[in-house]
Order: C-alpha cells, then structure tokens, then sequence
C-alpha cells in the first residue's frame, strides 16, 4: 500500500520545508509514504526548498498555472507513481501533517473513496468572518448540488482512494475543491469527513482570489457548470418547466377569455407572450434531453478512459 502526498505550491519557499519534514513518512497499514510537490510556476526559491527537505519527485509548471490544472497534474503523476491513495494538503503549513493517518483511515478501511478534513470553520479564531461567510454559503451550495453531508467544501486537507482519483476528471480552470464533490456524488464514490486542526496561515492576500464577491462568482459557476454537466436533464427540465409554467399563467386570461368569448383581441400581448413563454420553455427542455444523451456520451468516453488510465498505471506499476 503506497501512500503519495501531493503539495501544490506556489512561492511557498518560507514554508514548504517543514510542511514537507511534518509528513510521516511510517504510517501504521502504509507500506511506503513519499511526497510529491507540484511547483506551480514560482518565482522563489519553492524548488529547492522542497528538494532540500527530502520531496521525493517535484514537478514544475514554466508558469502559474492555478489550482485547479495544478491538482489535476498532481493527481496524474501520483497515480504515476503508483500511489494506491492519495492525500492532497497545503504548502502553506495550514494543515498538520501528524493528522494524516486519520485522514487516510476510511480509505485504508474501505470505508471511504474521498474524505474531506472539516477544518469547523465556525470555531476558528483566525479565519476572518468574510470567509467564514463564504465557505458556509460554499459548502450549503455544494450540499444541495451533490446530497453529499458536506461540511467544510473548501478544505484543501483531502484524501483519494485510487479508484477515485482514476474516475474523477476536473474540468475547471479555477478550483477542483467543489467540483470534485460534485463529481463524486455522480460517480457514486463514498464518501466521508474528519475533524482536523487548522493552524493560521502567513497573513497575506488570496491567491485564489481577489475578493470574496469574486470568489463567490468563480466558485458559483464551477459548481453550477459542473452540476449542469452531471444532471442535465434535471437543470433544463427545470427550467423549462418552470418557462412553460409562467407561459401558462400569462395566458390564462387570453385562454379564458377565448373560451367565454370565442375572442383573444383584449389580452393580444398576453397571449404573444405566453406563446413566446411556452415555446422558449419546450425547447429548453428538448436541449435538456439532447444534454443528457450527450451526458450519456460523456459517461461512455469517461468509462473507456478510465479503463485505458487503469490499465496504463497498473501496467507501470508491474513493470
């Protein structure tokens, strides 16, 4: 059983070296632990600082490539490695690395694919209330979009069995936090949660972001994109139901009228406008059910290419 811990980082040279010397490298059910640095374009000396303090591979982006296309690089190359779990944590020393073995214990007991670090947000005292705001309304949004019990969606302390990280694909520019989860609850991966400890951070601007309006706008999108592309019957089922319905409302009265009458000329508009409403409101759901056989499409090719993903790193694996 091989262990692989991820760390993306990005001008993290101050900090980098003792999170990566935090790492234990005995893990009682682990037979190797080795620590992968995905170097996101750094401008400091994040390189060697992780060298020095014994990362076993480093791989480097030219330039910064964000987060998202950091941890999916990072995924790719610790299945490369022949990771058969993987734990994702920040180079910032936010996350302690002595809280790994009770991360990785519901995947080392088949009990879980993906387990989340609930850092309980509300009781930290050095998260400013900004972001408690926003990773509460994150984590309700990401709730309601997966039915997962999720806690803390933004935690960046996370494990993946290996047979999750061969069926998720993230697609986001932005973040994979939310869409994984989103994923995982499609991909019917189990799914689980623990408390952890969460150390303050260096005091410094978001990286990610540069305010929590901002923030809520990119994340919103990655999770209603991702959603949309999961159950996309469901989304334009909905809303063109809900089109139709107004369509139907609005001509009520021209429908009435017509059937007392025999007349629409009173109501004319409302009963473009329902026309107009009614129309819309079918196409729509006719692009949810085009949506969805190409959401069928979509499963089929993730099906093959997980099975092509699996066969090549089980094959590196007994080479």
């Amino acid at each position: 059983m091989k262990l692989v811990v991820m760390i993306p980082a990005f001008n993290e040279a101050d900090t980098i070296g003792s999170v990566i010397r935090d790492i234990p490298r005995i893990i009682p059910g682990v037979d190797q632990v080795e620590v992968l640095v995905i170097d996101d374009g750094s401008t400091d000396s994040t390189l060697e600082e992780a060298r020095k303090a014994g990362a076993n591979k480093v791989i480097v982006h030219i330039k910064n490539r964000g987060l998202a296309a950091t941890f999916r690089d990072g995924v790719e190359e610790a299945l490369a490695m022949g990771a058969d779990m993987i734990v994702n944590t920040d180079a910032d020393g936010q996350y302690l690395g002595s809280e790994i073995p009770q991360l990785i214990a519901p995947v080392l007991n088949k009990k879980a694919d993906i387990v989340l670090g609930d850092r309980q947000v509300r009781k930290l005292s050095h998260m400013p209330f900004g972001k408690k705001i926003g990773n509460t309304i994150s984590s309700w949004v990401v709730r309601r979009a997966s039915g997962l019990p999720v806690t803390d969606a933004q935690t960046g302390f996370r494990a993946l069995s290996k047979e999750a990280a061969l069926r998720l694909n993230i697609i986001s520019d932005f973040t994979y936090t939310q869409e994984i989860l989103v994923q995982a609850s499609d991909k019917k991966l189990a799914y689980a949660e623990i408390p952890i400890t969460s150390m303050q951070g260096p005091s410094r601007k978001s990286r990610l972001f540069s305010s929590i309006w901002s923030y809520a706008k990119k994340s919103g999108a990655t999770i209603l994109r991702t959603y949309r592309d999961q159950k996309p019957l469901r989304v334009f089922g909905l809303l063109g139901g809900a089109v139709m319905l107004i369509g139907l409302l609005v001509g009520s009265k021209p429908g009435l009228n017509y059937l007392e009458t025999g007349l629409v000329s009173p109501y004319i508009p409302s009963a473009i406008l329902s026309a107009v409403l009614l129309i819309v409101g079918f196409q729509t759901i006719v692009v949810g059910i085009l949506a969805d056989m190409m959401a069928n499409n979509k499963r089929l090719t993730e099906s093959i290419f997980y099975n092509i993903r699996k066969q090549t790193y089980n094959s590196r694996e007994n080479k």
